[in-house]
């Protein structure tokens, strides 16, 4: 097929698709949006007994209309699409845009309702609007990539390391919208053959034949000579063009380009070195750890008697872990193990050498031989062995998120430089990895979301693994 051919049948209905895409992805806000207010309501009807008004349906008739504006605020900070967004940034945009348009119809109600809409309402749709919504759209979008309506066609120009970690990490994070269509490197010996399922294509040069196809180019070359970088990009006939320079192990989230007299300057912000921030991320941990820890004790309290049931020994475990700045701190747990947990894994693992080969490159096992048949089980699966964590939290040993305190067994496996990364923060109830990969993640993996966390940090990124926390503890998946 030519490439006029190629254009001719991919241009246009993908133009079509992508139209009827964000037309879904706006619609299906709006039906979120109107849900939560319809919630909003309901709460508010089931503390009318404590604090008393007088409810009708024409009160809301202007707030069901009010609240419909919030598309568009969310259409204006990108969210429509949304390609090229990572889940954290869409998370800040629309938090911003939700409390703007609420802001704004609160004064509407005092200034032009004479305070006809209830602040009650008002409040719980809030709330509501900043959970429903995000959650049908993550749904929706997903399916809407698989099925081919959504995401933008990608050209990938480079070939080697770095274009084949692009691939997969387009391939892997959906929620983008960036797909891979083809690739190209002047390396003749790759034409014809695949990375991971994307065919390479032909050489750069061939790469006017996928303009008006592919709407994004993005240049992965990073060793290439600086002149004729600067060349490839100036002769790029596409609509975005994304080049990744060679700057391996910085951050890569909340960076912002800097023109300093002509020359490109990238800022970055070390958001774990100003003291505001370490203060608002304390304040969060305490704000959820207090009242979580007085909710979930009396569930501690059942878990504990089942374990005093099932095993011998105490129902409470703790452990000396490492924590910031290298210190020592006695981390608890429910306890899931039997009391002699160490010699029956070592005779496991004598007699299982397969396994060994497991544990040293996981330190975790699917047949864990350890875990107390049933009770054990039950808590890890569903991680309520780690709810004794919120005391930790609470003093300060330990932060809601940020990487977890292994075992000091476990980190004698990193390299030294990691380990010190790792203990430059805060420790983590939960972290990127265990939201991502969890169980099933080996010690690279583990590095690699640790690091990106660590480098990446804000109080966004909190957020977005809190949420990701519950999402994970209700549909489990790699625990063991």
């Amino acid at each position: 097929m030519s490439a006029a051919a190629a254009q001719r049948v991919i241009t246009f209905p993908r133009m079509k698709q992508n139209s009827c895409g964000s037309f879904a992805i706006l619609l299906i806000d709006a039906l979120g949006l109107e849900l939560a207010l319809l919630l909003g309501c309901f709460a508010r009807f089931a503390f009318k007994t404590l604090f008393p008004i007088d409810l009708g349906p024409s009160q809301y008739a202007g707030l069901a209309i009010g609240v419909l504006t919030l598309p568009l605020a969310y259409a204006s900070v990108g969210l429509y699409p949304g390609y090229g967004m990572g889940a954290v940034q869409r998370l800040r945009g629309r938090v911003y845009a939700t409390f703007l348009v609420f802001t704004v119809l609160l004064a509407w109600n005092y200034t032009f309702e004479d305070r006809q809409w209830s602040r009650g309402v008002l409040l719980c749709t809030t709330l509501f609007a900043l959970v429903l919504p995000p959650l049908l759209q993550s749904f929706l979008r997903k399916a809407l990539i698989q099925w081919g309506i959504c995401g933008l066609p990608v050209v990938i120009l480079g070939a080697g390391r770095m274009g084949s970690l692009l691939t997969k990490k387009l391939q892997t994070q959906t929620d983008l919208g960036l797909l891979p269509i083809a690739i190209l490197d002047d390396d003749p010996q790759k034409w014809g053959s695949a990375i991971h399922g994307i065919p390479v294509s032909g050489p750069l040069s061939s790469v006017t034949d996928f303009e008006g196809v592919a709407k994004v180019a993005v240049v992965a070359i990073p060793q290439m000579n600086r002149d004729r970088m600067a060349d490839l990009v100036q002769r790029l006939s596409f609509p975005t063009v994304i080049v990744v320079p060679n700057l391996a192990g910085l951050q890569t989230l909340w960076i912002t380009s800097r023109d300093l007299g002509g020359v490109l300057g990238l800022e970055l912000k070390k958001n774990l070195l100003v003291a505001k921030n370490r203060f608002l991320k304390r304040t969060l941990d305490c704000a959820i750890a207090v009242p979580g820890f007085l909710i979930s004790a009396p569930l501690i309290a059942v878990c504990a008697l089942s374990i005093k049931l099932r095993s011998p020994g105490p129902a409470l475990f703790r452990q000396e872990r490492e924590g910031e700045d290298g210190k020592p701190i006695m981390v608890w747990k429910l306890r899931t193990m039997y009391p002699d947990s160490e010699h029956v894994l070592a005779n496991y693992l004598h007699a299982n050498p397969d396994e060994k080969l497991n544990w040293l490159r996981h330190y975790k096992l699917k047949q864990d031989p350890r875990i107390v048949s049933g009770v054990g089980w039950f808590l890890r699966h569903l991680s309520l062995d780690e709810l004794p964590q919120l005391w930790n939290v609470i003093r300060g040993d330990m932060s809601l998120v940020g990487p977890r305190p292994f075992p000091y067994y476990h980190v004698e496996s990193f390299s030294r430089t990691f380990r010190a990364l790792r203990t430059s923060v805060t420790p983590g109830l939960t972290g990127l990895w265990q939201v991502s990969e969890r169980s099933d993640g080996d010690l690279a993996v583990q590095e690699a979301e640790d690091t990106y966390y660590i480098r990446n940090w804000s109080l966004w990124l909190d957020i977005y693994i809190l949420l990701c926390t519950v999402r994970t503890v209700l549909f489990p998946k790699g625990a063991y």
